[in-house]
């Protein structure tokens, strides 16, 4: 479930997709930049705030296959080595009519505020390299990246779009309690969606990942889930992202994780 503000810029960006052709090519807005059909993007957020989503929106929107590539398995150690690997995916690419996602962005970008040694130097001429390949791509390219403040602001301006995705408030963390647990899965009567959503700052993933985990507890005993199943899943997705379980914020639930 993603944000409306969200998906209004989704919206735009598909119509940038559909209308490019007539707006750079006939009418020529871009002067000079007119002559690059590429449209490229930005998702930034956290982990679990729905970027992959977003792509798949996009792509489904404009009825085209999505191109998932994981940009840590891409950076190279060797200098040119990156280069030459990003130049084998849009020569595949081109040979498709899609969408194109580099997820793990954060493994091009780093922490780009001083350039310290020869490595970062050329990092940056990395990250250059692959906006200019992802302007030359006919599709369209999709960056994401958990860490917008290491974005140079130089490169941000020759994006097309760049869209933030926030962690979901309260409101949206309740309707992503009850999306996730769906409306086949049996619930038990004292399931608390209100107080989980209050109660835990949770992106939609892991709130995803809990809901799962109820679904296996409540499966392997042969009965609903219940308050207790989500409790303990929650216990288990905190201790995977380093979170403290404490008694103030599980409440009276807090009893429930005795001996697990």
């Amino acid at each position: 479930m993603l944000a409306a503000d969200v998906l209004e810029q989704l919206r735009e960006l598909t119509v940038r997709a559909r209308q490019r052709e007539r707006v750079l090519g006939e009418w020529q807005m871009a002067g000079a930049a007119s002559r690059r059909r590429g449209l490229t993007a930005l998702f930034a957020g956290a982990s679990g705030t729905g970027k992959t989503m977003a792509a798949e929106v996009v792509a489904g929107e404009m009825a085209l296959d999505l191109y998932v590539v994981d940009l840590a398995s891409v950076v190279d150690k060797y200098v040119g080595e990156t280069e030459k690997n990003l130049d084998r995916i849009f020569v595949e690419a081109e040979s498709v009519n899609g969408v194109l996602l580099f997820d793990e962005a954060d493994a091009l970008f780093g922490k780009r505020s001083e350039v310290a040694d020869a490595h970062d130097r050329y990092a940056n001429v990395e990250i250059a390299y692959l906006l200019q390949r992802m302007e030359m791509f006919e599709g369209i390219a999709i960056l994401a990246t958990n860490l917008r403040s290491n974005l140079d602001e130089a490169f941000a301006r020759r994006l097309d779009t760049l869209i933030d995705f926030p962690e979901p408030e309260e409101t949206d963390r309740l309707r992503l309690w009850d999306r996730c647990l769906g409306t086949a899965a049996p619930r038990a009567g004292d399931i608390d969606l209100a107080f989980l959503a209050r109660a835990f700052k949770l992106s939609g993933g892991n709130i995803r990942n809990i809901a799962v985990a109820a679904g296996y507890y409540a499966a392997e005993a042969e009965r609903p889930i219940t308050m207790r199943d989500l409790v303990r899943a929650t216990q288990r997705e905190y201790r995977k992202l380093g979170h403290m379980v404490v008694e103030s914020e599980f409440g009276e639930h807090y009893a429930a994780l005795a001996g697990h």
